[in-house]
Formats: structure tokens, C-alpha cells, sequence
């Protein structure tokens, strides 16, 4: 069973742009978002609503303009760059539309990149020892010393999965997962997508334009306006 222990809390969240002419942009206003251990959520809403900035703000990748994000109750406002990028290496998995695999790496390779910091050699080694089952689990396990080329697009994206599972983070970002693929793949993708969100008991927030893939959620919320409404999906 999932634990209810929350795990993130965005409050109050703004985030604004300077344009190119001066103007500021408020892109979000106000955003409000809690994520329970375990708890699925998917977020909808029109291209440019702020989806991506959200996501970003969230995976510590970018800093809000105001506003207030904890993770596993953890104020992220006073962390330097460099407890961010540890924070994130640690606690935050990353999937992307695109793979961003790297293509003279062979598959496990480029699974193990975010252990690349880590300079315990013990470490290093249970990182191996975790990505070969997981690449097992994806249907990988015979393509581990294999170039991403030779991947399909569906396998080259389960083997994202993995790199960003490979740290057994607490939170699984993932914009847009299936975007550059056909039906069948993406069926695929969001069933270990679901699977690995009960089983490892993560807290994933799914950024998606695909109502089937919304539906399949714990929650659905949508950006609209800069603020956070509940989605009315069918």
C-alpha cells in the first residue's frame, strides 16, 4: 500500500518572464498542487498555459518568482545550485518527450548516468545491480549492451524509464512521455508507467495533451489562466 505521507507541496507557486520588449509575463499565478507517496497526477491544459514551467519549477530545474515548494517537507527555497542539482540527482527522476539518450552509449551506459556523481564504487556497483533487473522488467534485458539506434522508438523510451528510476527517486517528473509515440508503444509506457508508481510507491506528476493517458491517473488537475482547476475528463 502506498504510505500517505505527503511528499510535495507547491503553495502559492508564481512565475514571471521578462519579453523581449520589457513586458513582464505571468505565466503562473498562484499555483497550488499537494502529491501524496504513491499518488498519480496528471496535468492538462492548452499549449504555453505553463505546464512545462510548472514541471520545471517542481524539478528544481528553474526557481519560482514567489511562492513556496517543499519536498518530503523540505523548503527548496534556500538551496544553493549545488544542494538543488545533489537534491535533484537523488530524489527526482526525469522523462521527457524525447529520449535524450546518448547515442555512443550503450544502453546501460546511459541508464547509469545519473550514478556518474556518485563516487562510492559500492554504490556505483548496486546501481548496476538495480538497472539490469529493471531493464529485464522493460523488456531491455537482451538489448543492455546495444546502442540506442538499434532501439525502436518504444524501447528507447522505456530505457529512459529506467534512467531516471536508477536512483530510486521519490518523484517521477514526466512531460509529455508519449508524445513521439504510436498507440501501441504508448499503451506500453503508461502501463509501466503505473506499474512502477504502485510498486516503488512513487509520487509521479504526468504533464500530457493525451486524455487517455490522463484518465489513467490517480488525479487529473488543469492549468488554465496561470491557476490550477480540476480537470473534467469523461
Amino acid at each position: 500500500m502506498p504510505s500517505t505521507q505527503g511528499l510535495l507541496r507547491v503553495q502559492q507557486v508564481t512565475k514571471q518572464f521578462a519579453s523581449a520588449s520589457g513586458e513582464v509575463l505571468e505565466i503562473l499565478k498562484g499555483v497550488d498542487l499537494d502529491l501524496e507517496r504513491g499518488e498519480s497526477v496528471a496535468i492538462l491544459g492548452p499549449s504555453g498555459c505553463g505546464k512545462s514551467t510548472l514541471l520545471n519549477l517542481i524539478g528544481t530545474l528553474d526557481r519560482p518568482t514567489s511562492g513556496s515548494i517543499q519536498l518530503a517537507g523540505r523548503d527548496l527555497a534556500p538551496l544553493d545550485d549545488l544542494a538543488l542539482a545533489a537534491l535533484r540527482n537523488r530524489e527526482i527522476g526525469f522523462i521527457f518527450q524525447m529520449h535524450h539518450l546518448l547515442p555512443h552509449l550503450t544502453v546501460l551506459e546511459n541508464v547509469l548516468i545519473p550514478t556518474m556523481p556518485l563516487s562510492d564504487a559500492k554504490i556505483r556497483e548496486a546501481a548496476v545491480q538495480r538497472a539490469r533487473p529493471l531493464l529485464e522488467r522493460v523488456g531491455l534485458g537482451s538489448r543492455i549492451d546495444e546502442k540506442p539506434g538499434t532501439l525502436s522508438g518504444g524501447e528507447r523510451q522505456r530505457a529512459a524509464v529506467v534512467r531516471a528510476l536508477i536512483n530510486q527517486p521519490a518523484l517521477l517528473l514526466a512531460d509529455e512521455p508519449t508524445g513521439a509515440l504510436d498507440r501501441a508503444s504508448s499503451e506500453t509506457l503508461t502501463q509501466l508507467l503505473l506499474q512502477l508508481n504502485r510498486e516503488e510507491s512513487l509520487g509521479m506528476i504526468v504533464v500530457t495533451h493525451s486524455i487517455d493517458l490522463a484518465r489513467k491517473m490517480s488525479r487529473v488537475i488543469e492549468l488554465r489562466d496561470g491557476r490550477v482547476i480540476p480537470a473534467q475528463v469523461a
